[in-house]
């Protein structure tokens, strides 16, 4: 049921995860009984209370209008079937399983319809009175990240080097090529897609080739901001990869941020990655008699287990809201069944709710709200601050900002 109507009720389910993480340099995993999390949570929320003043209720517009068009993405299919085994294996080493994003189908009704049911407050959807939320466990999963720092959170650098530089590097052409490639799109500074796209198919250097080519997936696809293009900011992110960060909690903050700017304005063109929202949520009713054990293993892969699976076709966006209007919790597989045992993320610091800083700006989420996607014992988050969390890198005062959520 949704916390807001049971305040200080402790919700359960199976067992409470018995390891927290810590994000920043003094993360330790700290083994705690489920009393110890449900006084601390109590206590916290006594103390700081809910994210929304009392008796104001936010006023959003009752239709909502989400623009979900995507990237045409048949040259990156064409070269990804070009390449050999080796070659695949390579890129999948270094970057999980991002090309398979590549042949997902997005349901744009079904987008349309999940944004209508989300709470810019809350960062979550409420279906009925179910919460549920993409969290860092599942979206990990997803894209079998493993060869990251799971804590090293990407910050946005206040001095980057210049675009051109990060060009010639990236590519190994000249200066006066990069120069020639740099175009300003909607007042953003980026280059074409079509300008990579010769070179992902003849450069000499191997890893050249499969580097730019996952840049390209998270440029067109993981933040599709501006369509056909890869902005400058993406390239910054991509070039901190090499340092180890772990890109989901970012692209959870764009995927966040996109939903509660649409559903706030009732309209706006959705920049996260509709690709992992579309998988996301159709895993949760991913039926199973039993798990195969398989399904656990390193090697299990859920993205090419889903793009195996017939999902339904041509539902209409109406449907979608019914069935979200309706939801029962027995409906919900809330434990998606390739999700492998781990410890789960519940707190930061001293604060129940996670800061996530994205491409664009900064958002929270809480993820004691969501413990029954673990099978695990649901709390009430104390969720003072959550609503003040979301915040754009614009303007003066927002470095600061970006620094004490990267403390936090």
């Amino acid at each position: 049921m949704h916390y807001r109507h049971h305040i200080r009720k402790v919700l359960t389910r199976d067992r409470l995860p018995k390891n927290r993480f810590l994000m920043e340099e003094s993360i330790i995993q700290i083994t705690e009984r489920n009393a110890a999390v449900r006084d601390w949570s109590l206590k916290t929320q006594k103390e700081r209370g809910d994210s929304l003043v009392e008796g104001c209720i936010a006023n959003f517009p009752e239709h909502v209008t989400v623009n979900v068009r995507q990237n045409n993405l048949e040259d990156l299919v064409r070269v990804w079937n070009q390449w050999d085994s080796d070659t695949r294996g390579i890129f999948t080493e270094r970057y999980g399983d991002i090309a398979d994003l590549i042949t997902v189908n997005v349901d744009e009704r079904l987008i349309q319809a999940m944004v209508r049911f989300w709470d810019p407050a809350y960062q979550c959807f409420t279906f009925n009175q179910e919460d549920m939320t993409p969290t860092i466990e599942e979206y990990a999963a997803l894209l079998r990240v493993e060869n990251v720092q799971p804590y090293k959170i990407y910050v946005k650098e206040p001095k980057p080097m210049t675009f051109k530089k990060k060009l010639v590097r990236l590519t190994d052409m000249t200066d006066a090529w990069a120069e020639r490639q740099i175009k300003k799109k909607n007042e953003t500074i980026c280059i074409p897609w079509s300008s990579l796209r010769d070179l992902i198919l003849n450069h000499p250097d191997m890893l050249k080739r499969v580097n730019l080519f996952a840049l390209v997936i998270y440029g067109l696809i993981i933040f599709p901001k501006v369509l056909g293009y890869i902005e400058v900011v993406v390239v910054d992110f991509f070039e901190r990869l090499k340092q180890g960060i772990n890109p989901v909690p970012t692209i959870l903050a764009e995927t966040f941020r996109s939903l509660s700017s649409c559903r706030k304005k009732g309209e706006g063109h959705f920049i996260g990655c509709a690709q992992l929202l579309n998988v996301w949520i159709l895993s949760h009713f991913w039926k199973v008699e039993c798990t195969p054990f398989h399904m656990f293993s390193k090697t299990f892969s859920p993205l090419e287990a889903y793009l195996k699976k017939e999902w339904p076709r041509e539902v209409t966006e109406q449907h979608w809201v019914s069935v979200f209007q309706n939801l029962r919790a027995e409906d919900v597989t809330w434990r998606a069944p390739w999700i492998r045992p781990s410890v789960l993320l519940y707190k930061v610091g001293d604060q129940d709710w996670v800061p996530l800083l994205g491409l664009w700006g900064g958002v929270g989420y809480a993820p004691l709200m969501v413990q029954r996607q673990f099978s695990s014992r649901q709390f009430v988050p104390a969720t003072g601050g959550l609503a003040q969390s979301e915040f754009a890198f614009v303007g003066e005062g927002y470095m600061k900002r970006v620094r004490d959520t990267a403390k936090s």
